[in-house]
């Protein structure tokens, strides 16, 4: 715990407390010529003779102000509260492809490797959102709720890997569907960012899970990744990252893996959305970005957290009442000493 909240106000006490001085020094000697000019020389001293010198303690509460002022500005703090505070959020939950044609090189060094990099710049750009994170192949699992935990999000990116779910294949449906659930309580416009290279192998419930989206107002932002011309899918690798072996079908034929824009394009018009083309990770983020301009904002709590009470209330109190009596300190008179009459 640190003592006070902004320490470096302790830095202009010496230099402020100089100044006082200095000004109250001027202001004497400004007084003294003032009186010498309206009542003549020494007139000053003739006024004041009576007058005891000022003490040194009303000097010594003067300082002790100053610095009991300068203490309650750098914020002592001791004892721990827990609060809450509410923001206006946008909602939008992200689903990424882990399927196992998100391990094609048509990108280097694959298509998921640059999926995540473009997310990690996209959670860190978009920190007045609540985010969820969704990984789906041929079905969709939820890997982070929807919130504004910017390292959660970039955690869970982090840890997203090809054929990281137990069911193979791909199907748009299912993040589809999952993210209108998670969406659901929000009111307004929310938003659904989908990153795949748009194989679908369910496509005939595609167009329920559309319904499903223009039902809970998600618009979905599709982004397309990898070429359409395609690459082969590495299946067997060795430690240093060297494919030994591709995947192939059936058939034994090698699995070719193509960028399907069509389907992804449908889904985005359908849905008042955008389709985005990935070139780059920080071209698509600041695309992406501004595609999410149009999404509404609801007001919602953060995480409860504990702050250091501040308790300035304490030095400022000395500070008042220490200058209150350098100002009230009595001077009073000189005693008189008197002479015994023989």
């Amino acid at each position: 715990m640190n003592l006070f909240a902004k320490p470096f106000y302790f830095v202009y006490f010496v230099p402020v407390l100089l100044g006082l001085l200095l000004v109250l020094w001027l202001g004497k000697r400004l007084k003294n010529r003032y009186v010498h000019a309206l009542f003549g020389a020494g007139a000053y001293q003739k006024l004041t003779a009576s007058l005891r010198a000022p003490s040194v303690w009303r000097s010594v509460f003067f300082i002790a102000a100053v610095f009991f002022l300068f203490m309650a500005l750098a914020g002592p703090q001791w004892g721990t509260e827990i609060v809450q505070t509410e923001g206006q959020f946008a909602q939008t939950v992200i689903a990424v492809d882990v399927s196992a044609s998100m391990r094609a090189q048509d990108l280097s060094p694959d298509r998921l490797d640059n999926a995540k990099q473009m997310l990690q710049m996209l959670v860190n750009q978009l920190k007045d959102d609540r985010i969820g994170i969704i990984a789906f192949t041929s079905q969709a699992f939820i890997q982070c709720p929807i919130t504004t935990d910017t390292e959660a999000l970039e955690s869970f990116i982090a840890r997203l890997q090809p054929n990281m779910l137990p069911v193979p294949g791909t199907a748009l449906a299912a993040p589809v569907t999952l993210a209108a659930r998670m969406l659901s309580k929000y009111p307004g416009k929310k938003a659904l960012i989908l990153l795949t290279d748009g194989e679908d192998h369910s496509p005939e419930e595609l167009q329920a899970a559309r319904q499903v989206a223009q039902q809970n107002n998600i618009r979905v932002i599709a982004i397309g990744i990898g070429t359409t011309e395609g690459a082969i899918l590495p299946d067997k690798v060795d430690a240093s990252g060297k494919v030994l072996e591709y995947k192939k079908d059936k058939e034994g034929k090698t699995v070719v893996s193509k960028l399907d824009e069509k389907t992804l394009v449908e889904l985005a018009k359908a849905t008042e959305g955008t389709y985005i083309a990935y070139s780059s990770p920080a071209r698509v983020a600041n695309e992406v970005e501004n595609a999410l301009k149009g999404v509404d904002r609801s007001t919602a709590k953060t995480a409860a957290h504990k702050i250091y009470k501040n308790r300035y209330a304490f030095p400022l109190g000395l500070a008042i009442l220490c200058l209150a009596v350098y100002l009230f300190w009595p001077r009073g008179q000189k005693k008189e000493s008197s002479k015994k009459v023989q």
